[in-house]
Parts: C-alpha cells; sequence; structure tokens
C-alpha cells in the first residue's frame, strides 16, 4: 500500500500593493519565485510525509513594502503544519504576512 502524501504549494504574489520601479520589479519577481521553489522543494519538503494525500497546504510569499519577503497559509492546516511552516519561514528572516481580510486579491472596481 503506498503512503498518502501532503501536498506543498508555494506561491509567489508578484503583485503587490507596491510599485517599485521596472528593472528592479524583475530582479525582486524572479528572486521571489527562487524562493517559493526553495522554499516549497528544500524547507519544507518534511510536510510531504505527513498527513494523507487530501491534506495540502498552501503558503503564499511576496514582499512587503520594505522589501522583506512576508509570508502566510492561505487554507486551514492542523496547527503542528502552521507552526512548522512558522518557524521554518522565521528561521529564513521571513515576515508573517497579516492582512485584515482573508482575500488579498482585488476585483475589478
Amino acid at each position: 500500500m503506498k503512503r498518502s502524501d501532503m501536498t506543498v504549494t508555494v506561491l509567489a504574489i508578484l503583485e503587490t500593493d507596491f510599485k517599485p520601479d521596472l528593472s528592479l520589479g524583475k530582479i525582486m519577481n524572479e528572486r521571489l519565485k527562487v524562493a517559493a521553489e526553495d522554499l516549497r522543494d528544500i524547507h519544507l519538503q518534511a510536510l510531504e510525509t505527513v498527513g494523507q494525500r487530501t491534506d495540502d497546504v498552501v503558503v503564499y510569499i511576496s514582499y512587503n513594502p520594505k522589501y522583506k519577503i512576508r509570508w502566510r497559509i492561505v487554507n486551514d492546516v492542523p496547527n503542528d503544519v502552521e507552526g512548522f511552516v512558522a518557524k521554518t519561514c522565521g528561521d529564513l528572516g521571513y515576515i508573517e504576512w497579516k492582512t485584515a481580510v482573508m482575500n488579498i486579491f482585488k476585483g475589478n472596481e
């Protein structure tokens, strides 16, 4: 019987509430994509061996206005998974991304 694994998804959110100049934005977006891949493939890899196949954790990372990487879990996960993500991201120097609302995407106004 094959063991079920948790799916770990890390998405780089490139659109933010502030706009760096074009050349800096391109470099920052590339850096953020690499950070997302590293977070998923290296730092959070241990999570893939816990839980059931139907379990998953989805993490968004982006920049704050001071160009620090921020993170947030956007789905319901057990406390131990949330704690692991928080410790891992904290160890990487990432800050928790706090928003007043759950849906951070703006619709058409």
